[in-house]
């Protein structure tokens, strides 16, 4: 139980680390849902054939990968040069929120190749910048290697719930235009609460 309890961190004594692990978490969930369902999407929204389809996974993660790496290392200069983290975190957010509703609404492949490149973008500045903001927020030095286990929740869980919350949204909800939407919403929830941690610029 003594074990157990030692991977509960009290949101009151410590908010910073609260409010970093709950952003990673919705910016986590936001990227998840696009890349669970893209197969389908390219299928069902952009008419594409099984074959062109994959095809098209491959190609679209390709360019998001590439993008992700370029703009990780970019974005972590970046922000050691100017000292400031909150600002990239805002700004990954808001472009990965532009990228998911170009996905919601222009529903073409030139749309879809143009969505992967800024979500990308938005989330290769958003990787670089809260690691580095992560270590800022850990509560104590005896025990950081399990408090960096408690953030790697917030990368697994999203995981888990991707799959039945979009199944529901597409469903239930509208298809693939209320995913993407619902995707950038969160995403954009993620960035902005990042507002809410003080210890950090």
């Amino acid at each position: 139980r003594a074990f157990l309890r030692g991977f509960w961190l009290s949101p009151r004594r410590y908010p910073d680390f609260a409010w970093a692990w709950l952003t990673r978490f919705l910016m986590n969930l936001g990227n998840a849902l696009v890349i669970l369902y893209l197969l389908y999407y390219l299928k069902d929204a952009v008419d594409l054939t099984d074959n062109e389809a994959e095809n098209g996974v491959f190609v679209l993660t390709g360019a998001y990968g590439l993008c992700t790496v370029l703009t990780a290392v970019a974005g972590g200069i970046w922000s050691d040069r100017l000292g400031r983290r909150k600002v990239f975190v805002i700004v990954s957010g808001l472009v990965a929120a532009v990228a998911l509703l170009l996905l919601a609404f222009v529903t073409t492949w030139a749309g879809a190749f143009a969505g992967a490149v800024l979500l990308g973008i938005g989330f290769g500045i958003y990787t670089a910048v809260d690691f580095a903001m992560i270590t800022q927020v850990l509560p104590s030095a005896a025990g950081r290697g399990k408090d960096l286990g408690v953030i790697n929740i917030a990368n697994a869980l999203p995981q888990v719930f991707a799959p039945f919350l979009g199944a529901f949204l597409i469903a239930s909800l509208g298809g693939y235009g209320t995913l993407y939407g619902v995707a950038a919403a969160v995403c954009v929830l993620g960035s902005v609460l990042v507002t809410r941690i003080r210890s950090v610029a």
